[in-house]
C-alpha cells in the first residue's frame, strides 16, 4: 500500500512523515491553501531530503496553473510528479504527459467513470487521485470523506490514490472497501492546518499497512 502525506510545509514534518513510512510527499503550490509552500522553500526542502538520501516520490500539487508553469516548477524544485487538483482540462494533463496525474472528485459512480474516461493515464501509477466532492472553489484538504463506492469501481480497473477525509481511525476500513493502489492524507494527520502531527502520521501508516 503506497502512502502519500500531503501538504508538507517544513523540513521537520517532511522528515517525520518519511520516518513514519510515507512513500510519497505532497507540496502544495496553491496560494489560498493553508498548506501553501513557496517555490524557493520547496526547492530547499527537496534538496535537504535528497541530501539525506531519501528516495520518496515528491509531488507538487497545483490548482489551475498553466502547464508550462507546472513544468518549470517541477524542474526548479526537483519534484518527481505533478498532481493537478483544480479544474484543469484534459489537454493540460496531456501536455504534461508522464509527469502528472489528475485529482478527480466524482459525486457518484457514474460521474467517476465519465471523469476517468476524460483524462489520459500515465504509464505508471497512480492513474488518478480520487478525492471527496466538495463545493465550488474548494480543491481538497477539507477533511470530507469521499465516495468509496465510486472509488471502488475505478480501483478495480486502474491503480488509484484514495483521498478525502482519511485519518488513522478510518483508513483501514477505507482500504478494505476500495482496495486502492495507495492512500493520500493531509488534514487527517495534522495538529493544525499546515503542520503535521508525528504520532498521527505513525498511526496512519500503521493502520494503512494493517498493523
Amino acid at each position: 500500500m503506497k502512502i502519500k502525506i500531503c501538504g508538507i510545509t517544513c523540513l521537520d514534518d517532511a522528515l517525520a512523515a518519511l520516518d513514519a513510512g510515507a512513500d510519497m510527499l505532497g507540496f502544495n503550490f496553491y496560494p489560498p491553501s493553508p498548506r501553501h509552500v513557496e517555490r524557493a522553500a520547496c526547492a530547499e526542502l527537496v534538496g535537504a531530503l535528497r541530501g539525506r538520501g531519501y528516495t520518496a516520490t515528491l509531488v507538487g500539487v497545483f490548482v489551475n496553473a498553466p502547464p508550462a508553469d507546472v513544468n518549470r516548477i517541477l524542474d526548479a524544485c526537483g519534484l518527481d510528479l505533478a498532481q493537478l487538483s483544480g479544474d484543469e482540462p484534459p489537454a493540460d494533463l496531456a501536455f504534461l504527459g508522464e509527469r502528472a496525474f489528475k485529482a478527480i472528485r466524482p459525486r457518484d459512480t457514474a460521474e467517476a467513470r465519465i471523469l476517468a474516461a476524460a483524462y489520459p493515464i500515465r504509464g505508471a501509477p497512480p492513474a488518478w487521485l480520487l478525492d471527496a466532492s466538495v463545493g465550488a472553489g474548494q480543491f481538497g484538504g477539507t477533511g470530507q470523506t469521499g465516495d468509496w463506492a465510486a472509488a471502488r469501481g475505478l480501483a478495480a480497473r486502474q491503480p488509484i490514490l484514495l483521498a478525502g477525509g482519511l485519518r488513522p481511525e478510518n483508513v483501514a476500513t477505507a482500504i478494505a472497501a476500495v482496495q486502492p493502489w495507495g492512500v493520500d492524507v493531509a488534514s487527517g494527520v495534522e495538529s493544525s492546518p499546515g503542520r503535521k502531527d508525528e504520532a498521527k502520521m505513525k498511526a496512519f501508516v500503521r493502520a494503512a499497512n494493517g498493523k
